[in-house]
Order: C-alpha cells, then sequence, then structure tokens
C-alpha cells in the first residue's frame, strides 16, 4: 500500500475526468477452489487497488463526481472471524489509511445504488469477470451477465485506462522490485537446467523463488519444450538433448505490480547450429525493437519491424522466399511468429485487459486488424513517457499451421513448406523484455537484464 495521498491524489485526478453520476468500483471476494472454505489465494480487483488501495475481500466502493464523496462499503469481522483472522482493525481506520473518511456496511450497497439510479443519476461501472461481481450486478442494476460488458461506461473505462496507462515513480519503483524477482526466478532456473530433470521440477522452483520474494507468479508459469505451444502449461516432459526449454515466467510482489520474462535455452546447454541461427534471429528482432521504443512511436510499426527482421533472416535461412514486404503485408510471416510483439505491464501482467484491449491497446489513430498474427496485438497505438510494455519476439514451427497452409496454399508464394517438414519437432523460441517508456527513449527495468546472448546462457547452464 502506498501513502493515503496517492490515493487522494488518483481519485481527485478521476474526479477532474468526469463531471456526472457516480462510479462504483467492486472490489473481489474470495473464491473457492474446491469448496467454499478452501480458497484460491485472493488477489483483488486492480483497478480497486489502484484508487482504493485495501487488499482484502468484500470491498466496494463509490466515488460521487457530482458531491465528491467517497464512501467505502465494508463491514467489521465478527467474533466468529476473528477466531481464525485474530483481532483486525476497523473499517473506518482503515478506510482512513487511503483517505476515505465515509464508510456503509456492505450490505447497503445495492439500496444505495438503487436509491440513486430512481433518482435519474448515471451510474458508471467497469466490465466485471468475476461471476459472483457479475450476479450482484445483475441483482443491482437487473442487467443480465453476458450484456455487462457492453453496459459497462466507456467514459470510465477510458477515464481509468488513461490514469494506469502512465506508471508513476512510485509505481515504477514496485515495478524494478517486481523485475528483479522474475530475473531471481529466471536466473535460478536457468543455472539449474540439466538434461535428465522434469520439467516440473524446474516450474516448482521458479513460482517457489515469486511466492518467497513476493506474492504469486504474476501467472501460470509456462515452462516446456514445446515452445510452438504460445501457452504451455504443461511440465511432464524430461529435459532431453537437442532440445529448447521455452520458459515465460514472472513474479507478482506483495504491492501487485508484475514482471513477465521470457528466455529459451537448451536443454543440454549448447544451443546446435539451427538453433543458434535462429535465437540470434529473434534477439536481433527484439534489441532493435527495444531500440525504436520511444515516445511518439506507434508501437504497430515497432511490431511489423519484428516481421520484417523475421522475414529477413527467415529467406536467409531458407524457409522463406520472395518480397520481404509483400510477405509481411500478406501475413505470411504468422505462419512462424502468430503473436504480438507485446503489451502493456502494471498491476496486470496484461495490463487492464478486463477493461478491454480495444481500450487501452487501440485509439482513435490505429483500428485492430482482423488478419491472422496482426490481430493479436494487444499494443498498438502511440507509446508514452510511463507506459511500460513487453517486447517479445518469437520463432515457432507450428506443424498444425503449417501443415493446414501447405494444404490451402495459403502464402506459399513466400514459404518453403517442404524445407519446414524436418524440423516439426524444434518447438519455439521467445525473448522476453520489459521496458519503460521514458521521456526520451526507454530503459530497461530491474537493475540488469537478464543474460540473453547465446555466449551468456552457455555461459550460466555450463558453470
Amino acid at each position: 500500500m502506498f501513502s493515503k495521498e496517492i490515493y487522494i491524489k488518483r481519485r481527485t485526478q478521476l474526479k477532474s475526468k468526469l463531471d456526472k453520476g457516480i462510479a462504483l468500483f467492486m472490489g473481489n471476494h474470495e473464491a473457492p477452489c474446491n469448496y467454499k472454505d478452501n480458497t484460491y489465494h485472493f488477489r483483488q480487483d486492480s483497478t480497486f487497488l489502484y484508487y482504493f488501495g485495501l487488499d482484502e475481500p468484500d470491498l466496494a466502493a463509490v466515488i460521487d463526481f457530482e458531491s465528491g464523496a467517497e464512501i467505502l462499503f465494508a463491514d467489521d469481522v465478527s467474533i466468529d472471524d476473528i477466531v481464525w483472522t485474530g483481532p483486525l482493525p476497523k473499517m473506518q481506520e482503515k478506510a482512513a489509511l487511503v483517505g476515505v473518511k465515509d464508510t456503509l456496511s456492505r450490505g447497503k450497497l445495492g439500496e444505495f445504488i438503487q436509491k440513486a439510479l430512481k433518482a435519474g443519476r448515471k451510474v458508471h461501472f467497469l466490465p466485471p469477470y468475476r461471476g459472483d461481481n457479475m450476479i450482484e450486478l445483475m441483482d443491482i442494476f437487473g442487467i443480465h451477465p453476458k450484456d455487462q460488458k457492453s453496459a459497462a461506461s466507456e467514459a470510465l473505462i477510458r477515464a481509468v485506462v488513461s490514469m494506469r496507462m502512465i506508471k508513476q515513480p512510485e509505481e515504477i519503483a514496485e515495478l524494478d522490485k517486481a523485475c528483479d524477482l522474475g530475473y531471481a526466478m529466471h536466473y535460478t532456473v536457468m543455472s539449474m537446467a540439466r538434461t535428465g530433470m522434469v520439467e516440473q521440477e524446474l516450474a516448482g522452483v521458479m513460482e517457489g523463488v515469486a511466492v518467497s520474494g513476493g506474492y504469486m507468479p504474476a501467472f501460470p508459469t509456462i515452462l516446456t519444450q514445446n515452445g510452438e505451444v504460445m501457452h504451455g502449461h504443461s511440465h511432464h516432459q524430461i529435459l532431453t538433448e537437442g532440445r529448447l526449454l521455452l520458459m515465460d515466467a514472472g513474479a507478482e510482489i506483495s504491492s501487485h505490480y508484475d514482471s513477465d520474462f521470457t528466455r529459451t535455452i537448451p536443454c543440454s546447454g549448447k544451443f546446435t547450429s539451427l538453433q543458434k541461427d535462429l535465437y540470434n534471429l529473434v534477439l536481433t528482432a527484439n534489441n532493435h525493437c527495444r531500440g525504436m521504443c520511444a515516445p511518439g512511436v506507434p508501437f504497430k510499426e515497432v511490431h511489423l519491424a519484428a516481421a520484417y527482421i523475421l522475414t529477413n533472416g527467415l529467406k536467409d535461412l531458407g524457409f522463406m522466399k520472395g518480397d520481404t514486404a509483400e510477405a509481411v503485408a500478406a501475413g505470411a510471416h504468422a505462419a512462424f511468429w502468430p503473436a504480438g510483439l507485446g503489451h502493456n505491464m502494471g498491476l496486470d501482467v496484461h495490463d487492464m485487459e478486463d477493461l478491454g484491449e480495444i481500450f487501452v491497446g487501440y485509439d482513435h489513430t490505429v483500428t485492430r486488424s482482423t488478419q491472422f498474427g496482426l490481430k493479436s496485438l494487444r499494443m498498438a497505438r502511440a507509446l508514452q513517457a510511463g507506459n511500460v510494455m513487453t517486447v517479445e519476439p518469437g520463432f515457432y514451427f507450428i506443424p498444425t499451421l503449417l501443415e493446414m497452409w501447405k494444404k490451402e496454399g495459403h502464402n506459399a508464394a513466400f514459404i518453403n513448406f517442404d524445407k519446414c517438414v524436418p524440423h516439426y519437432n524444434f518447438g519455439g523460441i521467445r525473448i522476453e523484455d520489459d521496458v519503460l517508456i521514458t521521456p526520451k527513449g526507454h530503459r530497461l527495468l530491474g537493475s540488469k537484464r537478464l543474460p540473453v546472448t547465446v555466449e551468456e546462457i552457455e555461459s550460466v547452464m555450463n558453470r
């Protein structure tokens, strides 16, 4: 939790962006794992954290844009709770920690909102993503869960996005801490990985580092020799000579700010010739694209620069052919790189994805593509100082995709399909770093960059 002055300032700034109605902020409840009292690790709603800072279940809050009133809806714990939790501060005391003066019982929320609606007042709410909050919103507003996303307030979404997109100094300090912990996660596993180990051993160590130094992993760990599977969460395989291990993981620290890194290492500790060539191609794209990151640069242009570099390199290696510009325009490179270059990061590892990527990554200057590959770009708009981005180009042999395109003759003018067949068990390569956009350019988050060159990785693995 930051100082109460920071939360007061954030709410005051939000009030300057909207002048009519009431904003409703729903905190999260506990989520049962397999029965009511055995819950998943609690995670507060990120926007609630941003404006109200209180990191516990069963809270809600409102901001009245006309009167300026701020109210926290919460209940003090009962003696039944205290038996399990120990004595806790009163909610009035907790509200004071974040600069909120007024509290009401959580059970009064529906009555309060319905009274405002009956008075003809606009009540703004954000798109819900938890089932229990959807049910409560249905009870309050009479809006079915399937219609709540479209009924959410675009004005409030845009106001929140405009603030959370630009990270303030106190947030940047937390992101640096999260990246240092993410460094420890990856470096630890990179230094201990050996053929014969089971992937799960390494995934467990990686997640253990996150928990021991922070709150939890920022997202389910991807650690797999099947790197061509974008979200490969299975960890059952034995590390095998000649294969690559792709590790995409990050830490969420106690303040809930995140990191998100990817490194790809040779299971044997030494890259083969082809692995080295393709790895260096992806690294060239990563370094070049990071170098482009600066205020005013459209991130879509950075993404397309990666596509050009990858296409030229794959032509040199014989996997692609034809005119580079035409191949990229046709989306042919997406056979080997169907993902976007990066995403915003902050209190969410895909920052504000619950509010809608169309509001976070796009604006009036750029619309989302429908082309395979390019449509997966989560961030396309011009960068601003204070943005935090991942930069994560990749290369993947995806047999099912290549076989489908080959059968259809799709992009046959640009892809040497037969050349790809012997490498269907190659896997994939991704190299991901976390970047802060500064007034004059950018910098990497964290104290230092994870080992990233072929020489650095092999050195760490063979000590």
